[in-house]
C-alpha cells in the first residue's frame, strides 16, 4: 500500500517523507521508488522530529500494528490522519481505544478506498438519474481455501471479516444508508481460523432502501453489490466494473464509463488521497467507523 500511496502523491506533486522500520524493507522500497525511507519506525522518528500542527499522516502498516501507530501519531500532535482500514486488528481493539481517541476522531479518517472507485461514482450518478435507490443486495464471500494457507500476523485471519469483508459492507451501506430495522444470521463452519463462515441478513436502511445480503466462505461466490432503481439493476461485480440490466429485459450489459484513473493508480486511491488533502469531510471519520463496527459489523458476526 505504501508503494501505491507514493505513486499517487508523486502524481499529485506533493512533498512528503516516508517512515519505515527495517533496513532491508527500506532498501527494497528505495529500489522500487527512488525514495529512501526514514528507518527505525514511528517511535524513533517522533523522538527525533517535532511535528508541525498541520502535519498529515497516512498510516499504511500491516493490520496488526495500525492502532499502535495511530496512537503514537495522535499523541505526537498529528494534524490529520488517514489510516488504512480497518484501523485496528479487531473490533475489540478498536472499541478498547474508543475513549482514548474520542476527542480526536474528527481528524482521523479510515481509508475505505472503494468509496472512491470510478465505478461507484458512476453508479451514484445513475441512481440519481433514476430517482434514487429502491433496494440492494450484496455478497462478501471470501475464498477460504486461498486465505487459509496465507502467512499472516496473529489475529489477522481470525478477524478476516473485519479486516477484509468490511470493504464490501462499508460500501454497500455507504450507497444505501445505514441499516435500521434488520435481522442478521451467521453460522459456524469447518475452517479453523475464523469463527463464522456463513452469513445472511435483510432489512431496511434509514433512507428507506430494502436490502439483503449473503456470504458463504465454504461455497462458491465472490464480492458484489446489486443496486436496484425504478429503471434498472446496477451490478458492481467485480466492484471495479459496472454492468446494467434495464427494466423489462433479461440481458446484463457492461456499462462504459471513464475509469482511466483507476487503471493508472490503485482503484479509488487517487481520489481518496485528493479528498484527504482537500475535502476530508467526504471520508469516513473514525467516530463513524467505531459506530459502524459496534452497531453493524458486530451484529453481522
Amino acid at each position: 500500500m505504501a508503494l501505491d500511496y507514493v505513486k499517487v502523491l508523486n502524481a499529485q506533486k506533493k512533498t512528503f517523507s516516508v517512515i519505515g522500520r527495517g533496513e532491508a524493507s527500506a532498501a527494497k522500497f528505495k529500489e522500487q521508488t527512488g525514495i529512501a525511507p526514514y528507518v527505525g519506525g514511528i517511535n524513533k522518528y517522533l523522538e527525533n522530529n517535532t511535528l508541525q500542527p498541520d502535519t498529515k499522516f497516512i498510516i499504511a502498516t500491516g493490520t496488526e500494528v495500525l492502532m499502535p501507530v495511530l496512537r503514537e501519531v495522535v499523541a505526537a500532535g498529528a494534524g490529520r490522519v488517514l489510516i488504512e482500514k480497518p484501523a485496528a486488528v479487531s473490533i475489540a481493539e478498536l472499541l478498547e481505544n474508543e475513549q482514548y481517541l474520542k476527542n480526536l476522531a474528527d481528524k482521523i479518517f479510515v481509508a475505505y478506498n472503494r468509496r472512491f472507485y470510478s465505478s461507484v461514482i458512476e453508479a451514484q450518478k445513475m441512481i440519481k438519474e433514476d430517482g434514487g435507490l429502491q433496494s440492494m443486495h450484496f455478497e462478501f464471500t471470501e475464498w477460504a481455501h486461498i486465505i487459509g494457507p496465507l502467512e499472516k500476523a496473529p489475529g489477522v485471519k481470525e478477524n478476516w471479516f473485519f479486516a477484509n469483508s468490511t470493504h464490501v459492507v462499508d460500501l454497500a451501506f455507504y450507497l444505501a444508508g445505514s441499516p435500521t430495522d434488520w435481522r442478521s444470521f451467521s453460522k459456524h463452519g469447518t475452517i479453523d481460523w475464523h469463527e463464522k463462515t456463513n452469513f445472511a441478513g435483510a432489512g431496511i436502511t434509514d433512507t428507506g432502501v430494502l436490502f439483503s445480503y449473503i456470504s458463504n466462505w465454504e461455497s462458491a461466490g465472490r464480492w458484489g453489490i446489486e443496486l436496484l432503481t425504478a429503471k434498472r439493476r446496477i451490478y458492481l461485480r467485480p466492484m471495479e466494473g459496472l454492468s446494467v440490466q434495464v427494466k423489462g429485459t433479461v440481458a446484463v450489459n457492461e456499462h462504459e464509463f471513464d475509469n482511466q484513473i483507476d487503471k493508472d493508480f490503485k482503484p479509488g486511491l487517487y481520489k481518496q488521497v485528493e479528498a484527504f488533502l482537500t475535502q476530508p469531510e467526504s471520508l469516513l471519520n473514525l467516530s463513524d467507523h467505531i459506530d459502524k463496527s459496534r452497531e453493524i459489523y458486530q451484529k453481522m458476526l
